[in-house]
């Protein structure tokens, strides 16, 4: 329960699932980012942390399968529901050996883009199809991700796209301070530290703009010491902070004017989803993906390099489209109205998918 998207959606649907059923929470590791309901039996595989190494991996892997299996039984455990890929892997293994259990599993990114290495990607087109057609169904977050799964990596189970919930903020934006002029325009992206999240595309586009910025990037990473590089030698290091980890998000997002989501892939972006529920106008990178489906209703689009396209309910730029997206925030710095009405659109776009809506489809998913 470290503080991923996943991870998120998992602490969300076990607020509803204690109502309905008895939950034991399967954890690899001793890490416990997000609230854990008190009516839940939780049982820690390993006091550790995640191994780096491939051999520790592999271990880790036999060890928690056998401890898995054997919990199963002692348990009687009617349905099995994992989320990532190592976890879904072992649940297809278990489907093998224990006939009456029902396995769900749950792809949170978009295949493709998601292995971190050539060796990763073979086995995933090696396991995959093995492994995730032994389980009864799967559930994604994103029609592509599906097809991809289908298409690439041979997976032929029953699919069902499933939206991330979240839950209804405490605070909404107060659309008079959005439409007020901005001498300081106060910009937030929340995600990991990393190539995929690609912060460095915000900071190559503010290096472009006269106009005053500020920039609040929550989350850490492997790229932390290459984004402080660029922001000093861009000679922004007064104008973007690097806030690191936090758990209160929305305390931060409601501070600001404008969220921006840069990411080269994503599953379904959660922190895009918090951001519109808050009420903030939002730009987005049209990646695979999640941002066409969230801002667009899905209906494709075409961007020309350098611009951007003003969508049904945010802003879309195309990928490491640093001169799109400084183009987006000019003009949604100099329109109020434009501002306003996105922050609107924003709040009445995310009601649908509010935990008491998404929590239907997912109970209905796995009872049926």
């Amino acid at each position: 329960m470290a503080s991923g998207g996943a991870e998120k959606v998992i602490s969300l649907f076990l607020t509803e699932l204690v109502k309905d059923f008895n939950v034991t929470l399967f954890l690899f590791y001793n890490e416990k980012h997000f609230r854990i309901p008190k009516e839940v039996k939780t049982v820690t595989f390993s006091n550790g942390t995640p191994k780096v190494s491939s051999f520790r991996r592999i271990l880790d892997f036999i060890l928690f399968t056998y401890m898995y299996n054997r919990l199963l039984h002692k348990n009687k455990i009617e349905y099995g529901i994992s989320f990532l890929a190592f976890p879904n892997l072992i649940n297809g293994i278990a489907s093998i050996f224990n006939p009456n259990l029902k396995t769900i599993i749950s792809e949170r990114g978009y295949p493709s883009d998601n292995t971190s290495s050539k060796l990763s990607l073979y086995i995933s087109k090696l396991f995959y199809p093995l492994l995730y057609n032994r389980c009864d169904k799967l559930f994604s977050n994103s029609v592509y991700i599906n097809k991809d799964l289908k298409e690439n990596f041979g997976v032929k189970i029953p699919m069902r796209v499933i939206y991330n919930p979240i839950q209804s903020p405490r605070d909404t934006i107060d659309s008079r301070n959005i439409i007020e002029d901005k001498e300081i325009f106060n910009l937030i992206n929340v995600g990991s530290l990393n190539k995929r999240k690609n912060q460095f595309m915000i900071i190559k586009a503010l290096s472009q703009l006269e106009a005053k910025y500020k920039l609040a990037i929550l989350g850490d990473g492997e790229a932390k010491s290459s984004l402080e590089k660029l922001i000093l030698s861009n000679g922004l290091n007064q104008n973007v902070s690097l806030i690191g980890k936090v758990k209160n998000v929305n305390d931060f997002l409601i501070q600001n004017d404008c969220f921006i989501l840069s990411s080269n892939t994503e599953g379904f972006p959660n922190a895009l989803l918090e951001a519109m529920a808050i009420g903030l106008p939002c730009i987005s990178t049209n990646c695979l993906s999640g941002p066409l489906e969230l801002l667009n209703d899905n209906d494709s689009v075409n961007i020309a390099k350098g611009d951007f396209f003003k969508a049904s309910y945010g802003i879309l730029v195309n990928m490491n489209d640093d001169i799109g997206l400084a183009n987006a925030l000019c003009y949604l710095k100099s329109n109020p109205t434009e501002r306003k009405r996105y922050s609107e659109l924003s709040i009445e776009r995310s009601k649908k998918y509010m935990l008491k809506n998404i929590y239907i489809e997912f109970r209905d998913f796995i009872t049926h």
